[in-house]
Order: C-alpha cells, then structure tokens, then sequence
C-alpha cells in the first residue's frame, strides 16, 4: 500500500476496522450517502452562519451601526470565508500530498467545527468593543480555510463509478446537501425564536446551533472517513486518478478549464444567495414580516429545491448537462426581470419569489458541481476540481448578499435583480465560448 494510504489518524484508523469488519468493498450507493452526509454538515455550517449574520451579528457586533449598516458590515465578514477558501486549498493540499487524504480531511474537519464552535462563545461589542468583529473575522476565515481543505474527492470519484447514460444524475447528488442544510438551520433557529423571548434568543439562544454544527461535523467525519480509507478509494488514489497535484502546476496546465469552470455556473451561485441569504435580509430589514413566518418559508421553498435538484439529474441525462446549465440560465435572467419585486408584494409575493426561485436554483445548482472533472487530466483532476469550485463560490456567491443588499437599498429591488441577471449573463458566455466544454460535457 502506498505511504500517502496508510491510516494516519485514530478516527482513520477506527474507519479502517470498520470498514474491514465488514468484509466488502465500497459501492456507489454508499459512496453517495457519504456524499450526501458530508456536504449536509457543511452546508448546515453555513447557513447557521448565514443566518445568524441577519438575525444576530448586527446587534451583537455591530450595535453601534444603525441596522442596514450593521448587516452590510455582518456580510462583509460573511465573504472572508470565501475569500479564504482558496488558501484553504493550498494549505490542505500540501498536508494531502505530504501525510495522505485522511490526514488532511480531518484536521479540516476540526478546524472548521472548531471554527463554528468558538463562534458560539463570541462575546459582543458591549464587552469587547471592535474586538468582537475581529474575533469574528478571525473564526469566518478560519471556517473558510477550512472549507478549503474539507475538499475529499468524493463527487468526482462519483463521476468516475458513474455510467456514461447517469452522469447528470450523479451529479446532481453532492448538491442535495444545500438544501437539506438549509432546511434543517432554518428550522432549528425558527424553532429557538419562536420559543425564546427576544433577549434570550439574543444571550445564548442563537449559540445553540453553532454547538450542534460542531456534532454533526464529528459525524460527518467519521462518515466521510470510512469511505476515504476503502480499498476502492485507495486504487483510484494510487492509480493517480485522484492524485494531488501541485497548484501551481495545475493552475499552469488546466488554466483554462479553471476559469471556464469557475464562470460557467455563476448564475446558479448568485442565485444560490438570491434565495437564501439575501432575502432574509431583506425582509428582516424592511418589511414587518416576522424572521420565524420567513424561516418557515425558506424551508418549505427548500423542499421544492431538493426535488428540483433531482429532477435535474434526469433532465441532464435526457437532454445534456450544458443544456441544462444555459435553459436554466437563460431563465434564471427573466427571473431576474420580476422576481426580486415579489419580495415586496406581501406574504404571498415573498412565498412565490421563493418557491420559484428554489425550483429554478433546484434546476441549475444541480447540474453546477463537477461539470468540467472530465476536462481535467486525471493527473489535476483532485486539485483542479477543488480549485475551481472555490473560485466558483468567491465569484459567483462570497459577495452576493452584500452587494444585493447595498444595491436594492440604495436603487430598489430592481438593482438586485440587474446583480442576477450579470450572472446569467457571465454563465451563457462561458457556455457560449467554451466549444470544448460543449462537446464534452453533453
């Protein structure tokens, strides 16, 4: 067995004895639960944090600011984690290459539950003055490098089990995590506000979550663990088919996929925010709407999301992944038309901008993931797919709600959906340019 395979660490060495106490090898079924399971847990980070940037921050770290300002500036910390994701990789790829894939996903694992959980601690301006923001920005960042190296290679070893016929339907699998993450901090802070008095949920209330995303990260780690140190895992890791390669090397070599892929599914992550985020904001800032009503909202629109994700697996498969990728873009701009208004229009326009908007997201963010991994040599393969989909996140989503929030405040909600619609725009292009990506995902 190669040295890059050998178990490393306690938990890989647990998974290991599992994994042999059972006597059989991994198969595709199990490899997509462990996908499913890890990126659960790290979208349920996310939006516990997202979430608790509208609801929370503000008043907490930025009572000072009147609350527009306070959000603007919450959301500033909110896309350093996007902006540290990509040194994330960097980082983690080094300790990958040099102690093995165990190695690295858990060390990332418990720096980004780490992460979370001293959040959970932070003390508010009131005590520390600007330190809290800075605290802040220190645990962000941290999530952010963390994100960086939680990378394992499981989507694209699914592309690789994956039929030729199923390929869109593989892909759609690791992106079932969003809105199941989604769902589950929606409801668990819609629960703690409409169960605590406001002061409470202020106090210690909000913290409560953050303590939860740290269990579930231990979970997912071990889930993700058993199937990282599997003789199938192993073989591909060793025939270089999932090898870490050096960035600089791969950037050098694969520049091109790496930018086609880091535009080509940008309408899909600005509307990721356009419908989970930002509209929380919006709504929390300047309708009477109550954060719990919404929240409620958010989870059943999620729903929807989820269906709309597999559905788009057989779509793909029927009709061509950039098929999808540019219908669901050229929708996504006449969405972009309408839309944002509805978050106006009451309880029922704010219920329909959302359901419509998790199916349309449902429909695009299933088809966004991997869909360059078959462009990749399968020397860069790892190391590209991880650095495109951190360039994918930082262009197309870290800003989004800041930019929206300060665009519909300052123009009206039309300037957020002008900020959608120059997604979707950027998504045809790429689609439009890139004659090879045309040819070889179809």
């Amino acid at each position: 067995m190669a040295a890059d395979t050998v178990p490393t660490t306690e938990a890989e060495r647990d998974a290991r004895a599992l994994h042999d106490h059972d006597g059989h090898r991994i198969d595709p079924a199990e490899i997509a639960i462990g996908v499913i399971i890890g990126r659960t847990s790290e979208f349920f980070d996310f939006f516990v944090y997202a979430i608790a940037s509208v609801l929370v921050f503000p008043k907490l770290v930025f009572p000072h600011l009147d609350p527009l300002a306070g959000t603007l500036w919450s959301f500033a910390i909110f896309a350093l984690a996007f902006v540290a994701r990509p040194v994330g990789t960097v980082i983690f790829t080094a300790i990958d290459r040099g102690y093995g894939r165990g190695a690295k996903l858990t060390i990332a694992l418990f720096l980004l539950g780490g992460s979370t959980a001293a959040i959970a601690f932070l003390p508010g301006y009131e005590s520390i003055g600007i330190g809290a923001a800075l605290l802040l920005a220190l645990f962000r960042m941290g999530q952010g490098v963390a994100l960086g190296g939680s990378w394992d290679g499981l989507a694209s070893l699914l592309a690789l089990n994956a039929p030729e016929s199923k390929r869109g339907w593989y892909a759609m699998i690791p992106q079932l995590g969003a809105p199941l993450g989604l769902i589950v901090a929606s409801l668990l802070f819609m629960f703690l506000i409409s169960a605590l008095p406001a002061e409470d949920f202020l106090a210690w209330g909000w913290r409560y979550p953050f303590f939860v995303a740290f269990a579930i990260n231990v979970v997912a780690l071990f889930a993700r663990l058993r199937i990282v140190v599997t003789p199938d895992y192993a073989e591909l890791f060793e025939n270089r088919a999932l090898q870490p390669a050096p960035l600089l090397e791969t950037v050098r070599s694969e520049w091109k996929t790496i930018v086609t892929g880091a535009f080509a599914p940008l309408a899909s992550f600005a509307m990721f925010h356009m419908v989970t985020v930002y509209p929380l904001s919006w709504v929390f800032l300047f309708t009477d709407e109550t954060p719990a009503r919404f929240l409620m909202i958010e989870a059943i629109a999620a729903v929807g999301g989820v269906i709309a994700i597999i559905a788009s697996g057989y779509l793909a498969d029927r009709f061509g992944r950039r098929t999808v990728l540019a219908a669901t873009a050229a929708a996504i701009a006449a969405f972009s038309g309408f839309a944002p208004q509805l978050l106006d229009a009451g309880q029922a326009g704010e219920a329909s901008f959302m359901i419509l908007g998790f199916l349309l997201l449902g429909l695009s963010f299933g088809q966004s993931s991997g869909a360059l991994s078959s462009n990749f040599t399968p020397r860069h393969r790892y190391t590209g797919s991880a650095f495109t989909a951190d360039l994918a996140w930082l262009f197309g989503a870290g800003f989004a709600p800041m930019v929206a929030l300060w665009l519909s405040s300052e123009f009206g909600l039309i300037a957020a959906g002008a900020y959608l619609l120059s997604g979707a725009i950027v998504t045809l292009v790429a689609l439009w340019l890139n004659r090879e990506l045309a040819r070889t995902i179809d």
